[in-house]
């Protein structure tokens, strides 16, 4: 049953993280990865509100962390394609486009972590 869960939930995050960044390329374009940067920021977010309020405070069952934590934001972030594409600016000698993608998608999702910690926390 826990397989299930997490399959169910990575389903859902798969798809959604091709959504928004399918979405969010049409709409900015494919000249800077605002949607793998927007998808994993607001992830960063949802997974720590989801630990203060949901785990910590209501302690909801295991079987939603599976489910949400586990199998939805875990497919939803993608760390890897943060990774590959600041290598491709990199390598296309995009160094400062290079550098803000990746150090901006640290600090904000860090950023958004500490906001959703503290959110969650209080609510």
């Amino acid at each position: 049953m826990r397989y299930l869960l997490v399959g169910a939930g990575g389903f859902l995050g798969a798809n959604a993280r091709y959504l928004v960044s399918l979405g969010l390329s049409r709409w900015w374009g494919h000249s800077f990865p605002l949607g793998t940067m927007l998808i994993n920021v607001t992830g960063s977010f949802v997974l720590a509100f989801f630990v203060a309020y949901g785990l910590r405070r209501l302690g909801v069952p295991d079987a939603y962390r599976l489910l949400f934590a586990v199998g939805f934001l875990g497919s939803y972030t993608t760390f890897s394609t943060l990774t590959q594409e600041t290598m491709e600016r990199a390598a296309h000698g995009q160094i400062i486009q290079a550098a803000v993608y990746a150090g901006g998608s640290l600090l904000l999702g860090l950023l958004a972590a500490v906001i959703g910690n503290v959110l969650g926390s209080a609510v």
